[in-house]
């Protein structure tokens, strides 16, 4: 019995751990041409993606502001890397052909989903991932039509596609103003390419849409919305740049004039109005804008920064070049050096004298206390329609700028370096104008100096009491919401500066100028 039961046993187990060897190598078979083939496809995404980031690419290359990968090529190989947990499962026990095939289909996706047909990357035209602004660019065959604000993207012929994307975008830098009305930025399918309305005009230089609406008529909006994101978005190209604006604004046009004909040489054209079909090899939609009334230098082409953009705008106005010192040190300097005069130069200090609210309301008082202290005045009450270029030369003739926290203070532009912005800050408002202001004065190489009122110095105090939150605590009100914290601290305060408190400032600022 026990013999049999051997030998009956061993006979048995001869093509049974046969069979099992020849599973286990199909097995190991399947898994190995799987992770070969994910290996290849892993080396492949690689070699696509990794040569064409931002950091490789020179400093005005026009790829260099192109979005980042499409969300949808992102979803796809998100999906596809999801995906090889089922192939690797399904594998189990199937044959190595099995395996390859998976292999190849997950290669070929991944190729189809990250280059086209010339094995050129994919990239969007536009770009929506910031904050603050949409853009687009398009280089190619880029053609605008003002009558139905698009700018069309007609492919080469060997990539057309069947289907063709669009945007609808603001052209401007605050792309949360729902009344900035939208551009259309079409890229034309095969079949629309056929039938793309033809060019009426064709110019060699790039061009920019953008819109000249919005908060605009302010002066602080004017620069940190429109100008200074123009400056970011235009710079580079050294004025071989043509503007085609939205919501034209001729107002804008004459008071900015200097500087929109500096950064393009070309005629402005009124988009809206416009009703050929003008054909470029580059257009810009949009404009870029890094913070309010800032530069983040390592988002422009050149490193440029808020020094550069005072430089800049002095250059444009023809004032002093850089290396004067400020006007009454320049003044001594020459009187000492042989002038005839014995009488030293006063500091001159500008004081805005603003009209509406958070206005001085005893300014004779503050007035004659700054020239008491040992100041020339000058009092100016800064207009919308003003000519910037004489006001520009009398804020340079200017060692002190002050006014109240406000628009008029964008003015400081036009200082000389280690001249001085004098902000008296309304009762409550400290972050606002270090942020708005201060932060910027000192990035321009300008001394930043702040007085702060008391509660008793705001006509708020008169007009409430000393019990109303926004007397209280300006803090509690400002965590009630932006409609608040304006209706108060903003549109309904005056000041009322007490210049014994206010004297020690101005004996500060006479050495500050002094050092």
């Amino acid at each position: 019995m026990a013999g049999d039961w051997s030998s009956s046993s061993s006979t048995a187990a001869v093509p049974s751990s046969s069979g099992m060897a020849r599973r286990l190598a199909r097995h190991h078979q399947a898994v190995l041409g799987f992770l070969l083939g994910f290996f290849v496809s892993v080396v492949l995404y690689t070699t696509v993606s990794g040569p064409n980031s931002i950091e490789k690419r020179s400093a005005w290359d026009p790829k260099l502001w192109s979005s980042p990968p499409n969300n949808s090529t992102q979803a796809a190989v998100h999906d596809i890397e999801n995906g090889q947990k089922d192939v690797l499962t399904k594998t189990m026990g199937k044959e190595r052909q099995t395996a390859n095939d998976a292999s190849g289909k997950l290669k070929e996706e991944l190729i189809r989903q990250e280059l086209d047909q010339d094995g050129t990357p994919l990239k969007p035209i536009c770009d929506l991932s910031d904050p603050r602004y949409d853009i687009c660019e398009i280089s190619g065959d880029a053609r605008a039509i003002g009558a139905n604000c698009t700018v069309l993207y007609v492919p080469p012929a060997d990539e057309r596609g069947p289907d063709g994307a669009e945007w609808t975008i603001r052209d401007q830098s605050r792309k949360d103003l729902g009344y900035i009305d939208k551009v259309n930025v079409k890229t034309l399918s095969a079949a629309q390419s056929l039938v793309a309305p033809g060019c009426t005009s064709r110019h060699a230089v790039p061009a920019v849409v953008f819109a000249m609406n919005g908060l605009t008529s302010n002066p602080w909006h004017d620069f940190s919305d429109v100008l200074i994101p123009l400056f970011i978005t235009t710079r580079a190209y050294d004025g071989e740049v043509q503007f085609l604006v939205t919501d034209f604004r001729p107002w804008f046009v004459d008071k900015y004039r200097l500087i929109l004909t500096n950064l393009s040489r070309y005629d402005i054209i009124d988009f809206n109005k416009d009703t050929g079909v003008r054909c470029y090899p580059h257009i810009v939609v949009g404009l870029r804008s890094h913070s309010d009334l800032g530069i983040d230098p390592t988002r422009t082409p050149y490193n440029y920064t808020m020094l550069d953009f005072r430089m800049y705008i002095r250059d444009v106005f023809s004032l002093p070049p850089e290396g004067q010192g400020i006007p009454f040190k320049e003044a001594n300097k020459k009187k000492k050096n042989g002038g005839t005069s014995t009488e030293e130069q006063k500091p001159r200090l500008m004081l805005i004298n603003r009209a509406g609210i958070r206005k001085f309301v005893n300014l004779p008082e503050i007035s004659a206390a700054v020239q008491a202290a040992g100041f020339e005045v000058l009092v100016v009450e800064p207009l919308r329609d003003m000519r910037l270029e004489e006001f520009s030369r009398e804020v340079d003739s200017c060692d002190v700028l002050m006014g109240a926290h406000g628009a008029a203070l964008t003015s400081f532009f036009f200082l000389r370096t280690n001249a001085v912005m004098l902000q008296v800050v309304p009762w409550g408002l400290e972050r606002e104008a270090m942020s708005y202001f201060g932060v910027h004065a000192k990035d321009m190489m300008l001394q930043d100096m702040e007085y702060s009122i008391t509660v008793e110095e705001s006509t708020l105090y008169e007009k409430y009491g000393k019990d109303h939150l926004a007397v209280r605590d300006p803090e509690a009100l400002r965590k009630q919401g932006w409609q608040l914290l304006r209706k108060y601290l903003w549109d309904e305060q005056d000041i009322r500066l007490n210049v014994t408190r206010f004297s020690p400032t101005l004996h500060q600022l006479l050495r500050t100028l002094g050092e």
